[in-house]
């Protein structure tokens, strides 16, 4: 599966953004979709992740109740909204698709390209 991510920006703290990220290729709907982030010098980060139905959601702490992941298996593309979005939140988002479900980035078999938020007044 190719997945292509898109939506990120310039916001500022407390604002609001939604990322997306479509996928082509085999059966999307198969797949556990992901979102994950990074910072220069840093690991890649776990943020959200929802199961092939989209009736599992899990979150990274730093993010919940501020993040909501969704998924639309009839367009192929899975979301994460970003809502009250901090300084601390600015880094590279990366979609990922797993067979199983996972908060490890190493499950994850097929990744976007990434697209950069940077939340700044």
């Amino acid at each position: 599966v190719q997945l292509q991510a898109f939506g990120g920006g310039l916001v500022q703290p407390g604002g609001s953004l939604r990322v997306s990220c479509a996928a082509s290729g085999r059966a999307f709907s198969s797949y556990v979709m992901g979102w994950f982030r990074q910072t220069p010098g840093k690991e890649r980060e776990f943020v959200a992740t929802i199961n092939r139905s989209g009736a599992i959601t899990y979150y990274a702490d730093s993010v919940k109740g501020r993040f909501t992941i969704s998924r639309d298996n009839a367009e192929n593309t899975v979301y994460l909204q970003m809502n009250n979005l901090k300084p601390e939140d600015t880094a590279v988002y990366y979609c990922a698709a797993s067979r199983v479900v996972s908060t490890f980035s190493s499950d994850f078999e097929y990744w976007g390209q990434g697209t950069q938020v940077t939340v700044s007044s």
